[in-house]
């Protein structure tokens, strides 16, 4: 029985790719969301290089436009039926206009949507939907302060939140400091910046805000956390700001278990094997790229390397795409240009 188990700890996870499309220039997030409400999730692909926001409908993935006009789109977030993104984005910080704008679908859902501006906050760089209150709302994580200056990118950073009818910017916290480049929700909102990972928690009407780790320890600007993911039992990390690190954090330990990546840029947490226990998938946007799963074997981590086209993968999502319920990957490249979707495969 225990050779049995071991075998099966040592099975490589399978999964088989599905070219999905591979001309969306700059492409840099995918979502999943069921957009024509058919019980099956769609993928929206968000691609700067391109000036049209495009969705793909599951199963045959036939491609809609959503909206036009999005010039140098850096990230969305969908809640309830409407869809917030932000725009004209530049990676220096005073350059960065920031433009953030409300779609919303009509009665055909492959109808273009209606979009209007809500705010301007310069450097609006990750945009997510977490519940306040019984009620969705919009967190809108800017790069940097809008006057620092790289590479050391001092300063405080705006990090506001929208309400939905009254779309107003409403502040969140001014603490995070240098890059904060990742943002992740679950039970609460968790940061990643040069200062490390923290959490805030909205508890009676106010936000308070813990230091869960001050990420790798090099000097200020190699400091702190590029991007983070929460599971069960551990918290995982990219680090430094898109390092070659993926860590995992178990309480107060430090496990650095890898050091290869050459731009680490997308990571997430998701049961792909469905033991009960997490895997860490992660996304490489540097020269090579690619995408990596490691699942815990043992006391080790083991590093699993789905086939498929080349990709440099800017962002990366785990999402059950045909309903078998296994866990698939679904990731957009950068420089590669392309969306992926990796089905994972008994």
């Amino acid at each position: 029985m225990l050779s049995l188990c071991l075998l099966l700890l040592a099975a490589d996870l399978r999964f088989a790719p599905h070219p999905i499309a591979s001309d969306l220039k700059g492409g840099y997030q995918v979502v999943a969301a069921d957009l024509n409400h058919d019980g099956r999730p769609d993928l929206i692909a968000l691609a700067s290089g391109m000036t049209e926001l495009v969705w793909f409908e599951n199963p045959t993935w036939q491609r809609h436009v959503i909206a036009r006009g999005m010039n140098r789109m850096i990230n969305l977030t969908v809640i309830g039926p409407a869809i917030v993104v932000a725009t004209h984005f530049n990676n220096n910080p005073a350059n960065s206009e920031g433009r953030v704008h409300l779609l919303e679908p009509g009665p055909d859902a492959n109808a273009e949507w209606t979009q209007r501006e809500i705010d301007r906050l310069p450097s609006s760089h990750r945009l997510r939907t977490m519940t306040l209150d019984g009620q969705p709302v919009v967190i809108n994580a800017p790069l940097a302060d809008p006057k620092s200056v790289p590479p050391d990118y001092r300063g405080h950073i705006p990090l506001v939140l929208y309400r939905p009818g009254v779309w107003k910017r409403e502040p969140v916290s001014t603490a995070e400091e240098g890059v904060m480049h990742g943002i992740y929700v679950k039970d609460g909102l968790y940061t990643a910046s040069f200062l490390g990972i923290h959490r805030y928690r909205w508890t009676k009407g106010q936000w308070q805000r813990q230091e869960i780790t001050r990420g790798d320890p090099a000097p200020w600007p190699k400091s702190g956390s590029s991007d983070v993911a929460v599971a069960k039992r551990f918290i995982a990390a990219i680090e430094p700001w898109h390092g070659a690190q993926v860590v995992v954090y178990e309480g107060k330990q430090r496990h650095v278990i890898e050091t290869g990546l050459k731009e680490g840029h997308t990571l997430e947490v998701a049961d792909f094997d469905g033991d009960g226990r997490e895997e860490i998938l992660a996304g490489d946007r540097g020269p090579g790229g690619g995408v990596f799963v490691w699942r815990r074997a043992g006391k080790a981590w083991q590093r699993h390397t789905p086939t498929g086209p080349p990709i440099r993968a800017n962002s990366c999502i785990a999402v059950d795409l045909n309903a078998d319920r296994r866990i698939d990957i679904a990731c957009i490249g950068g420089e590669t240009a392309n969306l992926v979707w990796y089905e994972n495969q008994p």
